[in-house]
């Protein structure tokens, strides 16, 4: 008997070690934890999902696509979740060996900028002088205060201010005028009214259908681990599925991951995040993206269409 259940231990350590090895490594640089949209691979990866399709994720969270990028461009790294389309674009127009390869967000109902309560600040034309915060350089906030403070018509002067929590602290302190956030940050701040809303990235006419964040890797990546990323995409949609399921689960697994109560993370998905806009195969607005890139200085000129061909040569479809 004591052979027979030594035997079937080594059988059992056996099958797990070859279940472990047959578990391909994906490292990702993730911005902006415990937002919705960069959770993804977290949640999934917690359900199970990811392991169903052969995959292990290695989480490295970020203050915003500036470092995300460095992660992925250095190599520690095999992918970049949700960096600004126009950031990526002007990467690669750089010749940096980078391509994006999903869409991770289209549309633009999360990203919003405020002020404290007692701030004179209205809207953004009563901010002429002022500081104006995004997380880093790259980003889709980047981007959006600088489209917003052209679209104001006033001086404002845009900072890179970090993450969330790091922003609210300056913002509230007195050091930025102007704070800029994603739920479930500052959410309830907004509720109890100590904080007022002056502006949103779906201000922006162009925004609002623009594929404005993407997901990306190295070349050496996409091309030696091309089975590996498909299965992270498919893992990635089986997720978002699971996100916007009837299954109670979903949102529990959201909620425990942000911390927050399971009621509030459901108003964060349904107010700011439609399922659409999640699509990693949805693009669209491009044009207007490289248009706001080069008025921004992102980039210096437009992509030829062999320029985009070569951009887009890894996308999703």
């Amino acid at each position: 008997m004591n052979l027979f259940r030594l035997l079937a231990a080594s059988a059992l350590a056996a099958l797990a070690a070859n279940a472990a090895r047959a578990e391909d490594l994906l490292k990702l640089a993730v911005p902006q934890r415990g937002a919705w949209d960069t959770s993804i691979a977290d949640v999934g990866q917690k359900a199970g999902i990811f392991a169903k399709n052969g995959l292990k994720l290695e989480m490295l969270y970020t203050a915003g696509a500036g470092e995300t990028t460095q992660a992925v461009i250095s190599g520690s790294v095999d992918i970049g979740v949700g960096t600004g389309t126009s950031g990526i674009m002007a990467t690669f127009s750089k010749g940096a060996p980078v391509r994006p390869f999903s869409s991770q967000m289209t549309g633009a109902d999360d990203i919003f900028w405020y002020v404290p309560a007692n701030s004179p600040i209205k809207t953004l034309k009563d901010a002429a002088g002022k500081t104006m915060a995004y997380s880093s350089n790259g980003s889709s906030s980047n981007l959006g205060a600088l489209a917003l403070i052209k679209q104001s018509g006033v001086d404002i002067k845009a900072i890179a201010a970090g993450t969330p929590p790091a922003t609210f602290t300056q913002t509230m302190s007195g050091q930025i005028d102007i704070g800029w956030s994603a739920p479930p940050y500052v959410i309830d701040d907004i509720k109890s009214g100590r904080v007022r809303l002056v502006a949103r990235e779906s201000d922006l006419e162009a925004f609002r259908n623009q594929t404005v964040r993407m997901n990306f890797a190295r070349l050496d990546t996409l091309t030696g681990k091309a089975d590996q990323i498909k299965r992270f995409l498919l893992a990635y949609t089986q997720t978002i599925d699971f996100l916007y399921s009837d299954d109670p689960a979903a949102l529990k697994a959201y909620a425990d991951f942000a911390e927050i109560p399971v009621e509030k993370a459901k108003l964060i998905r349904d107010e700011f995040f439609p399922k659409n806009n999640l699509s990693p195969t949805r693009l669209s607005g491009l044009d207007h993206a490289m248009a706001d890139a080069q008025a921004l200085k992102f980039i210096n000129a437009p992509f030829t269409a062999t320029q985009m061909e070569d951009f887009l040569k890894f996308y999703a479809k």
